[in-house]
């Protein structure tokens, strides 16, 4: 149940297990911080993300095959964080950050040394596999 921030109409309240879920599932995620900086002021195809490209452009921790990537993207727009690009024709292979996405980048930015505790990945795992399927 996001409400709107008053002082500023371009962010939204979130829950605070919502933003918590937000951050784990992106500190968990094979993506570095650069790749989710450069979606905050453009679309990122997934060709650009996964393999050689992607290690090459600091954009993953390791090389991705397209489905990898692919499901992991799917995984961040699930959470929140991301969303599916759109053009005249329909839905693209492009990435871009939703206002969930931009807060917690901005957060993770103030505090770069967050990194994924053993607890973060197994909590991480178990809210991937059990979910809900709608």
């Amino acid at each position: 149940m996001p409400a709107v921030d008053l002082q500023s109409q371009n962010s939204f309240l979130y829950p605070a297990n919502t933003v918590e879920r937000a951050e784990r599932s992106l500190v968990c995620s094979p993506f570095n911080l650069c790749l989710f900086i450069a979606m905050r002021h453009q679309s990122v195809p997934v060709g650009a993300i996964a393999l050689d490209s992607g290690v090459k452009s600091g954009y993953t921790k390791r090389l991705l095959s397209e489905l990898a990537c692919d499901n992991a993207l799917d995984w961040l727009i699930q959470v929140g964080i991301l969303r599916r690009e759109v053009d005249g024709q329909g839905i693209t292979d492009s990435f871009r950050l939703t206002p969930l996405g931009r807060q917690v980048i901005e957060k993770l930015q103030l505090y770069p040394k967050r990194s994924a505790s053993w607890r973060d990945r197994l909590y991480d795992f178990l809210t991937r596999t059990f979910r809900l399927p709608f």
